[in-house]
């Protein structure tokens, strides 16, 4: 017992620990008191998984335990509180420095910007570095001719971004009590963004510099960290008048700013008045100073309420660009040994994520070509979450996003954005929160949804779900229930009785105590409460898909009335006709066994095997309370693709799908009928319907009763029966 406790302690410890904690040993210790204290949250669950195997107390225990894997990192409600719209204190401008070198298209639209989008009394230092296309410095001399406040440096040679930056930031000395903004001629000011950007350095001397967030500002990027996206500057437009509208003291101190758009404070630029000529032509210059006024005493912040378009790095080509970062970054790492740990530091608690979704989602209205995709979804694998994730992959194909709020997990709630990164892989921005409020805060730039339940085992006060989904409901939005479980007819999403048996679907009136809960605060929940709960959003569904006639009956029994559609799932992967190996009676278990799944069968078929019996494997797992006994074998978890090869090693001549309770649809059972090889199953749900079917298509099978979970001899004499016919 004591190398158990040790042993899952080490599992919390493990996803607890900081990877750069300098005393792993003390820290565990530090972690012990409120392990203890979650375990003894966790006991009540812990007490029903053990008696009723119960999967959402599993998940509960794991949700207190904080092991359902890294944790998230907690959502922000104080993003959505009211702004600070107090004006610009008095005197207020600002001084922008522009270095140019070529691209013209964009340095016109850059300027444009900044004249009809700077809303507090503003001056510009405009420095040519050399530009080699002709058309570049006369364009440049024309627009400062004609704009109040502009000065045009021209550099008689090409000295590089830190170079070029240099001579505007000596140039804008002129003005010692303006903040100082880098802005590339690839950055597209919005409207009204001076204030927004600048009003920390207003409010706090101490603070360094300011950088928005954007689709390509490295640690402020949006919607992941460190991941360059393009994007239509109308598109960030929009998303800015959303960001607009956040609480733009939800501020967030990084190691270091992007010198894309970045406010320098003037008291910082007192201390460190120029970029390190070392880093010239360029990258990394903005990090070297700000590590170095950091440790004079300066904070480096990204605000959640500006986005600033970045269209595309200009300076350099890339081969030049990977050589640059490569040697300056190396440069960074010898001054600065602890930085590249903060900024791991950074991303692992990640305190813009947040505003990453919220920003996120802003964009996601502007490009959807079509309502967002927003599943409820649970935290605990198996086929749901595979049919989830074909589901997401189709949307990112047809909608451009999805949305998920997963439950089961260290938070209450997960709120996951998958979208479509620029090299074709999916991107999953997320965060946990308690709060179902700040759901409906995050969707609310998103005006047309479709909402899915998929499945919500494991949350701890499951019965508010279906309101939940409800309220999240806009009008005109669909609404759709997977029925990848029987979560909506019965707290126990197996619909079994004690002991693991089936007794048909359980009556309101006189269901046992399996089918009832209890709410977080004690309160008691029966059957009947549950089905008029959840009743509310399998009525209000514009379609409830079932994965087989069996849930179907099911469903409509509970349901009469509701809009039932049955879709059967494809398989994952295709399975080939396997021929009968030569031999003895061979049983093959397929699948990985819990206490429903048939676990507690196959231990006692196992413990009743003779020499004279068929052989029996388990190409699968099975749950740690039970166990297989000799000579049965266990070869572990297999791939679909492999079965051909385990039916030869193993001489397997018929596969048995061990499950007690009424699938809803079941993989397995497909993926054995599909090898062609003879198939037993208990005649109860989507398992019995299937080998049905097959058998009156003339496929061998064998449809065992429900008495035969307790009689071994039984399934013994099926197995020679179809083994023999199969030979």
């Amino acid at each position: 017992m004591l190398h158990r406790v040790r042993r899952l302690f080490g599992i919390y410890a493990a996803y607890h620990l900081p990877q750069d904690a300098p005393c792993p040993r003390c820290a565990r210790l530090r972690l012990l008191p409120g392990f203890v204290a979650a375990g003894a949250r966790a006991l009540p669950d812990a007490l029903r998984w053990a008696r009723h195997r119960d999967p959402a107390a599993r998940a509960r225990v794991k949700q207190l335990l904080d092991l359902s894997g890294p944790a998230p990192v907690e959502l922000d409600g104080t993003l959505f509180r009211a702004r600070n719209n107090a004006p610009p204190p008095e005197g207020a401008a600002v001084t922008l420095v522009m270095p140019v070198y070529n691209a013209l298209a964009l340095t016109r639209e850059a300027l444009r910007r900044v004249a009809a989008h700077t809303e507090i009394p503003w001056r510009i230092v405009i420095v040519d570095d050399a530009s080699p296309d002709p058309d570049v410095l006369p364009a440049l001399r024309d627009w400062a001719g004609r704009q109040a406040g502009a000065e045009l440096i021209e550099l008689p040679e090409n000295l590089g971004f830190v170079g070029a930056v240099t001579a505007g930031m000596q140039a804008a000395r002129a003005w010692p009590g303006d903040p100082v903004v880098l802005l590339n001629t690839d950055a597209f000011l919005p409207e009204g963004w001076a204030a927004r950007l600048l009003r920390p350095i207003w409010e706090d001397a101490r603070v360094g510099s300011v950088t928005p967030l954007s689709n390509d500002a490295e640690l402020g990027s949006v919607p992941e960290p460190g991941r360059a996206r393009e994007i239509a500057p109308e598109v960030a437009d929009a998303v800015d008048r959303y960001a607009a509208t956040l609480n733009g003291a939800a501020q967030r101190a990084a190691p270091a700013g992007v010198g894309f758009c970045m406010a320098l404070s003037p008291a910082a630029l007192a201390e460190v008045p120029d970029f390190d000529p070392a880093f010239a032509p360029g990258y990394g210059e903005e990090v070297d100073w700000c590590q170095k006024t950091a440790q004079k005493g300066f904070t480096h912040l990204y605000v959640p309420d500006l986005f600033v378009a970045h269209m595309g790095g200009q300076s350099f080509g890339s081969e030049a660009k990977r050589a640059l970062i490569a040697r300056n970054s190396a440069r960074i790492t010898r001054r600065y040994p602890r930085f590249d740990a903060e900024v791991h530091g950074f991303l692992r608690r990640d305190p813009l994520v947040t505003a990453r979704l919220a920003l996120g989602l802003a964009e996601v209205e502007q490009t959807r070509r079509g309502p967002l995709p927003v599943y409820l979804a649970h935290s605990m694998g198996g086929g749901a979450e595979v049919d989830l994730e074909r589901r997401i992959a189709g949307d990112l194909d047809r909608i451009g996003a999805a949305f998920v709020i997963r439950v089961g997990g260290v938070f209450r709630f997960t709120l996951e954005l998958h979208s479509r990164r620029p090299d074709g892989s999916t991107g999953v921005t997320s965060g946990g929160t308690a709060s179902a409020p700040l759901i409906a805060q995050l969707l609310a730039p998103v005006t047309a949804r479709q909402i899915l339940y998929a499945c919500g085992v494991g949350d701890p006060d499951p019965v508010t779900l279906p309101d939940l989904l409800l309220s999240l409901r806009t009008p005109g939005d669909a609404l759709e229930v997977l029925v990848h479980d029987y979560f909506p007819l019965s707290p126990t999403p197996s619909l079994l009785e004690a002991g693991e048996t089936w007794k048909g679907l359980p009556d309101p009136q006189t269901a046992s105590a399996r089918h009832a809960t209890r709410r977080p605060d004690g309160a008691g929940v029966p059957l009947s409460r549950w089905r008029a709960d959840w009743g509310r959003l399998v009525y209000a569904a514009d379609r409830v898909t079932c994965f087989s006639e069996a849930s179907a009956r099911l469903m409509a029994q509970a349901y009469a009335g509701a809009r039932i559609e049955v879709h059967p799932h494809a398989l994952h992967a295709d399975v080939p006709a396997i021929p009968r190996p030569d031999g003895p009676p061979v049983i093959g278990v397929l699948g990985s066994l819990a206490p429903h799944k048939g676990a507690g069968v196959v231990q006692r078929l196992s413990r009743a095997l003779t020499p004279r019996d068929p052989g029996l494997v388990l190409l699968g797992e099975i749950d740690p309370a039970y166990r297989l006994h000799r000579p049965a074998r266990h070869h572990g978890r297999y791939a679909v693709e492999e079965l051909p090869a385990l039916v030869d090693r193993y001489g397997i001549t018929c596969w048995f799908i061990p499950s007690v309770w009424p699938e809803t649809f079941s993989f397995t059972t497909h993926e054995a009928l599909a090898s062609g090889l003879p198939v037993m199953v208990f005649d109860l749900g989507a398992q019995g319907d299937a080998v049905r079917a097959a058998m009156a298509r003339g496929a061998p099978g064998a449809l065992l009763p429900l008495a035969a979970v307790e009689d071994t001899d039984a399934i013994l004499d099926a197995a020679n029966r179809l083994s023999g016919a199969g030979a």
